[in-house]
């Protein structure tokens, strides 16, 4: 299965097309994504379903954040012309799967875990913590994500935070040094050195709960548990 973030399909194609007709932004969504999912064809074998997603109304996170608000340092921004034009196509021409109460990003990433041999397809680097296949469509590169690979990019982010979604990390901790922190660590490793650094378990788990895509539907990460 092929799944698709619509999200950031609707916003490009709708800046691409902010002064173009409704008719002309809707038929270059549709262009763009028919020819994205061809060329994917061309990379793997044979030809397997798609699916397009979309971010609804409400968000879990927004009740975890404590530290700042999620999301909060997001300016008000005037959206692109035909972009609620380019979701209803979606939704009607697509079949697009609407969230609620959680991001495209969870129902995608839930999917990605229960649908064998799924394709990620998206521009997002949150979901380098989703084992499985991704495709990049800026850079049209087909890549794999391990167990292992997904579970050390998760927990770098707890420290690094992450500006885009106001999510508070440790000052002056960024891609290489914490990957040099975390690197060759178990989980439970990665764990305590995350608290050792943000000298807070609170604060471990809430940007680990804002920040993990689910896995299965309501899903609440929970931390790990050593072995006795």
């Amino acid at each position: 299965m092929i799944l698709v973030d619509g999200d950031i399909v609707a916003y490009r194609c709708a800046f691409k097309c902010n002064d173009e007709s409704e008719k002309t932004a809707c038929y270059t969504t549709g262009s763009f994504l028919s020819d994205l999912i061809s060329h994917l064809y061309t990379l793997i074998d044979g030809e397997p379903d798609y699916k397009v997603y979309l971010t609804g109304k409400g968000n879990f996170r927004h009740e975890i954040a404590v530290t700042e608000p999620y999301k909060g340092n997001r300016k008000e921004k005037e959206k692109p012309v035909h972009l609620e034009a380019i979701r209803q196509y979606l939704i009607k021409d697509w079949n697009a799967v609407v969230s609620e109460g959680e991001e495209a990003d969870d129902l995608i990433a839930i999917d990605a875990t229960a649908i064998p041999d799924s394709i990620i397809v998206s521009l997002d680097k949150d979901f380098n913590q989703v084992p499985g296949k991704h495709y990049n469509f800026n850079k049209q590169d087909l890549y794999d994500v391990s167990e292992d690979e997904g579970l050390l990019f998760f927990y770098r982010q707890i420290i690094m935070g992450d500006k885009a979604d106001n999510i508070v990390g440790v000052h002056g901790i960024g891609e290489k040094k914490s990957q040099k922190l975390l690197e060759d660590l178990s989980e439970i490793e990665m764990y305590n050195k995350c608290i050792e650094l943000l000298d807070s378990e609170e604060r471990v788990i809430e940007n680990a709960r804002l920040l993990w895509l689910r896995r299965e539907p309501d899903q609440l990460w929970e931390p790990p548990v050593e072995e006795k």
